[in-house]
């Protein structure tokens, strides 16, 4: 089916059928060897390099088309590929194909006293559900974990990148058969038509494993409210800096900007600071100065108003919104344990820093603040899994079953026992 053959299916038989051979490639998939599906990455990079003109040609053309929805400019520069970002996408290819392989694994191993000789080995999670908006680069990250990881996968990205997306998929195909693999290990659904998503969330538990949301809340929501198999995702990234009163003020300074402004569309930008009382009055002002020289609007409690200047008020809904925004909430606190307790109440258990220099207070912050990602001196922009190593991720998940954090290659393996015996029989 070509990219212009996006309407007119029988969105249920194309469906299944895209399951079934799903679980037919899995099956395949798993039991190739690391070199192969390395070898898969490796020619799907070399692929998208020598169609980078064609790919850019086609994000023309959603680029065009966006711009006469009349998208916001966040939007745009979130779909936009040129000439730079295509490079990017094969390194990216390439830096998963340097990680190392998270199959077969042994991630524990003991002898029982009858002899027999226990191991928990990692494997594939089998077929995934990858569903994104906006970004076409999505289609090369999360096919590439993918497939590193011994998963078939069915992509469905957002409508406004159908074209970028469609012509990116068709490397990662010639990638699979340049390595001998079966290319139905990675599937793209071939239409806009939102029935597709329900059908995907609500009738395919025959085929698909788990189902991974990329995307605004909305989105997300969808999905975790309409699948009928696992969902790895959150819903909300409302993080917070903590400038605990042991903290250096530079350096609180420099965190709180990074964390706010670096990028302020990210699901790992701070949207509250919470300020120590002992250290408000000397720390408080120049904090929110240089937020609003950089462009930032804050909103601060009585407190924070009285200390600072141009504060808007916050509300109550603003300590659990998630601005996405130029736009940041600041509260003084009496100590650490308010903090805590702010963050438990209003918090998503996405990512929160706390700025000190005290280090029984950092351990204190960890083992209390029940979050996916906890940090001590660093931005809350580092919630990402190439700033962890892992080379790329799918998104950063919040629950608190299997993948938790950045959900690379590793997050998409499940595990078995492997039992060896000598003829022993269970009296």
């Amino acid at each position: 089916m070509t990219a212009d053959m996006q309407t007119d299916i029988n969105i249920a038989a194309t469906m299944d059928e895209m399951g079934r051979a799903a679980r037919r490639a899995a099956a395949s998939l798993a039991t190739a060897t690391g070199d192969q599906r390395n070898a898969a990455l490796a020619a799907s990079a070399a692929a998208i390099r020598a169609s980078s003109a064609e790919i850019i040609g086609a994000n023309a053309r959603d680029m065009d088309a966006a711009m006469a929805r009349s998208l916001s400019g966040a939007m745009l520069d979130r779909l936009m590929l040129d000439a730079g970002r295509v490079e990017a996408m094969a390194t990216g290819l390439e830096t998963v194909t340097a990680l190392p392989d998270p199959c077969g694994r042994v991630l524990d191993e003991w002898d029982r006293p009858n002899g027999l000789r226990i191991q928990r080995v990692s494997v594939p999670l089998g077929v995934i559900g990858i569903i994104y908006e906006s970004r076409p680069n999505v289609t090369a990250d999360a096919a590439a974990l993918c497939v590193k990881s011994g998963n078939a996968v069915i992509l469905r990205g957002g409508s406004e990148s159908f074209h970028s997306s469609r012509a990116i998929y068709e490397c990662l195909r010639k990638g699979l058969a340049a390595a001998g693999l079966d290319g139905d290990a990675v599937q793209m659904v071939p239409t806009t038509d939102r029935a597709a998503v329900g059908y995907l969330l609500s009738s395919m538990a025959e085929w698909v494993d788990v189902v991974v949301p990329r995307g605004g809340k909305n989105l997300i929501k969808r999905v975790q409210d309409e699948a009928r198999v696992p969902v790895i995702g959150h819903l909300e990234g409302i993080c917070h800096v903590y400038v605990h009163k042991d903290a250096d003020a530079e350096m609180a300074r420099d965190i709180v900007i990074n964390a706010k402004m670096r990028r302020t569309g990210i699901c790992g930008a701070c949207e509250t600071v919470l300020v120590d009382r002992d250290v408000a009055e000397s720390q408080l002002p120049e904090l929110v100065g240089a937020l609003q020289d950089a462009g930032c609007e804050v909103r601060g409690d009585d407190t924070t108003a009285s200390l600072a200047a141009d504060v808007e008020t916050a509300a109550e809904a603003d300590w659990s919104t998630e601005y996405l925004d130029a736009i940041v909430s600041m509260r003084v606190v009496d100590d650490i344990e308010q903090a805590i307790a702010h963050i438990a109440t209003y918090g998503s258990g996405h990512t929160e820093s706390i700025v000190t220099q005290n280090p029984a207070a950092a351990e204190r912050f960890f083992r209390e603040v029940d979050s996916a990602i906890v940090l001590q001196n660093a931005s809350t922009q580092f919630a990402d899994g190439g700033e962890f190593g892992m080379g790329a991720e799918i998104g950063i998940a919040t629950g608190r079953i299997h993948a938790r954090g950045p959900v690379g290659a590793d997050q998409l393996t499940s595990y078995k026992y492997v039992v060896r015996g000598s003829g022993q029989v269970r009296p």
